[in-house]
């Protein structure tokens, strides 16, 4: 729905599904009634998820033209993609698996164009000025440890960038490709996320790649690696990972690097780590995904891969460490279970938004509510989806 100059949804990865079947099913459940809450006489914005598997079936033509005719008839518009799970998301370990294919692999390169092609049909004529896929941060971060790594992902991110010229010349629109960076990932901070692009992509070798593979000259290659890679500031991943908002979003800028989505999302604050803290925190431990854990302790941040990890740590008994958890809680939360959410810090990079925009894509992404705490999934799920919608228009307006 817009807001303002821009465009604001949920990501749809909260609905159980992988199979195309699956997923439809639950676009067809949700997708209306959400939108009779929060958008009942102007259209509705779609922030689809599609695993690999789903994303091939849509590719159909007679399926992709099924889907269109229920946008169109719903009243509803798909402008964003969340391109980051490739496989299985729901109900089955995911963890560090969730990373992978990255983007030292072909697989990741191939998923990631597909879904560019569906977007480039689904974008409308009158709609969004771009589209966007989010996708994984590179990699996870043991998995790009070394110069090859670094090589082989910048490769396959100069390849899709070629090919987002390719699908803009063909007469389709501007898609974005939105690496989004994450705790204990190749990209895990937003100062290494501006050092990534400005030692790998925007760089003279980078720039002849992408007019070798375009056959563009060079100044419109270097405009094009711009114009189509970009960044997915999603809030909770950077309030996990300590960052002040004004610098955030302010060191972007700065690199001429676009925010080409912000995911509106919140995580688990602990200011103070306690044995009781401790023990009420083995209830957010799912085998599901993965829930690093930020610590500060005396000025200094020390990371743990997995909440398990932490909490099996010695350190925070002495009560000196502050937590933040990657465990997205509805933003409407500013607290739940005795902890604090992150909330403040949404609030926070929304208001310097509202100042001055710095993307037209907003997308809010509380895909843990099945391994949420049982009191907080006591209302239908549309409901919770209709209250993190409305709780961000206002902060917005």
């Amino acid at each position: 729905m817009k807001v303002g100059a821009g465009h604001l949804t949920y990501c749809t990865n909260i609905h159980p599904g992988e199979t195309w079947d699956e997923i439809r099913a639950n676009l067809g459940l949700y997708l209306p009634q959400v939108k009779r809450r929060v958008s009942p006489d102007a259209p509705f914005g779609v922030g689809l998820r599609l695993s690999e598997v789903a994303a091939r079936a849509l590719g159909e033509p007679a399926v992709l033209q099924e889907f269109q005719r229920f946008l169109r008839d719903e009243g509803l518009y798909v402008f964003t993609v969340n391109g980051f799970p490739y496989g299985p998301f729901h109900g089955t370990r995911v963890k560090e698996g969730v990373y992978l294919p990255d983007w030292r692999d072909d697989a990741r390169l191939e998923y990631t164009n597909l879904l560019a092609d569906l977007l480039a049909q689904l974008l409308p004529a009158d709609g969004p000025r771009y589209g966007s896929v989010s996708t994984v941060p590179g990699a996870f971060k043991p998995n790009a440890a070394t110069p090859g790594d670094v090589a082989l992902i910048v490769e396959r991110l100069l390849r899709h960038v070629a090919h987002l010229v390719t699908l803009q010349r063909a007469g389709g629109r501007r898609i974005v490709l939105a690496l989004e960076p994450e705790p204990c990932c190749f990209l895990e901070t937003i100062e290494e996320t501006v050092r990534f692009f400005d030692e790998h992509v925007f760089t003279e070798s980078s720039v002849s790649r992408v007019a070798e593979l375009t056959g563009l000259e060079a100044a419109e290659a270097g405009r094009a690696l711009r114009s189509h890679l970009g960044v997915c500031l999603d809030l909770c991943h950077a309030a996990v990972e300590f960052e002040d908002a004004a610098r955030c979003v302010g060191l972007l800028e700065a690199a001429d690097i676009e925010v080409a989505k912000i995911q509106v999302t919140a995580g688990l604050r602990v200011p103070c780590v306690t044995a009781s803290a401790a023990t009420a925190l083995e209830g957010f431990a799912d085998a599901v995904y993965l829930h690093q854990v930020v610590e500060r302790r005396s000025g200094v941040l020390n990371r743990y891969a997995d909440l398990d990890e932490a909490l099996r740590s010695k350190d925070w008994r002495d009560g000196a460490s502050e937590w933040r958890i990657h465990f997205h809680v509805p933003v409407f939360l500013e607290a739940l279970a005795g902890f604090h959410s992150t909330q403040e810090f949404v609030r926070e990079v929304l208001a310097l938004h509202r100042r001055r925009a710095r993307t037209e894509h907003l997308e809010v992404e509380t895909y843990t509510w099945s391994v949420l705490p049982a009191r907080y999934r006591d209302v239908p799920i549309e409901e919770a989806i209709a209250r993190e919608l409305a709780w961000t228009r206002e902060a917005l307006e």
